[in-house]
C-alpha cells in the first residue's frame, strides 16, 4: 500500500507538470504565489522586481550578465531593484556593503566590481575590515564610504533585512521577486526544464520572468 502512495504521488507530481513551460509557467512549478503578497513601490504600469542575491554566490555571478541584458530588454516595463540576502544575519558585511553603495549612488556601478573582486580575483570580502580596506582601493573616498556605512540610515536598512526576507519567504538565492507576489529562481524553474546547463537554466529563467511580468502588468 505504501509503494502505492508513493506511485499516485509521482503520477500526480508528473502530470502537474507535464503541460509547465518556461513561456507559461505554472504556479507551484516554475514560481509560487506568495501567500501574502508584499506591498510595491512601482508605479502606473510599471512592473516591480526584485532579485535577492549575495555577492559571494557564484550562480548570481554566471546570471549577471544574461540578467542585465534582460533588464536592458525590459526597459520602462519593470521597476528593477536589488536585495542582499543577510546570510549571516542582520550585520552581514556583504549586505552591509550592499546598502552603503547604494546611500552613496554606486551600487549598479559597482555590481560587476564586487563579483569580479569575489570570483575572478578571488578576494573574501566577508569582513568589515576587509571591505572598508577593498572599497578604499577601489575608487571610493575613505571618509565618506565610512561615514555612509555608519550612517543611521544604512545601519537601520541592515538590521531589517532578514525581515524583509522573510516576508518574501526567501531562503535561497539567486531568487526573483515580480510584482511582490511572483516568487521564482533558477531552482524552481529546474523543475521543468531539468537541465544543469547553466545559461540554459537561466535563459528558461528569464522566460518566466517575461511571462510573469506580463501577467502582472495585465492586472494593472
Amino acid at each position: 500500500m505504501r509503494s502505492l502512495r508513493f506511485a499516485l504521488l509521482a503520477t500526480v507530481l508528473a502530470a502537474s507538470t507535464a503541460f509547465a513551460s518556461p513561456t507559461d509557467p505554472k504556479s507551484g512549478v516554475e514560481y509560487v504565489t506568495l501567500a501574502q503578497p508584499q506591498p510595491v513601490q512601482a508605479t502606473g504600469k510599471k512592473v516591480e522586481v526584485i532579485e535577492f542575491f549575495m555577492y559571494h554566490c557564484p550562480h548570481c555571478n554566471a546570471l549577471e550578465p544574461q540578467l542585465e541584458q534582460w533588464v536592458k530588454k525590459q526597459g520602462d516595463n519593470i521597476v528593477f531593484k536589488r536585495v542582499h540576502l543577510p546570510s549571516s544575519g542582520p550585520n552581514d558585511p556583504e549586505a552591509h556593503l550592499r546598502l552603503t553603495l547604494e546611500a552613496l549612488g554606486k551600487a549598479e556601478e559597482f555590481q560587476p566590481k564586487v563579483f569580479k573582486a569575489w570570483h575572478v580575483d578571488r578576494l573574501r570580502l566577508n569582513t568589515d575590515a576587509a571591505i572598508i580596506d577593498w572599497a578604499s582601493k577601489n575608487g571610493l573616498d575613505r571618509n565618506k564610504f565610512l561615514d555612509a556605512w555608519n550612517s543611521f540610515g544604512v545601519t537601520t536598512k541592515l538590521r531589517r533585512l532578514p525581515q524583509i526576507t522573510s516576508d518574501y519567504k526567501v531562503d535561497s538565492v539567486p531568487t526573483i521577486i515580480i510584482d511582490g507576489k511572483y516568487q521564482t529562481s533558477p531552482a524552481l524553474v529546474y523543475n521543468s526544464v531539468k537541465t544543469q546547463n547553466e545559461p540554459a537554466l537561466f535563459g528558461a529563467t528569464l522566460q518566466v520572468m517575461d511571462a510573469l511580468v506580463a501577467k502582472a502588468a495585465k492586472s494593472k
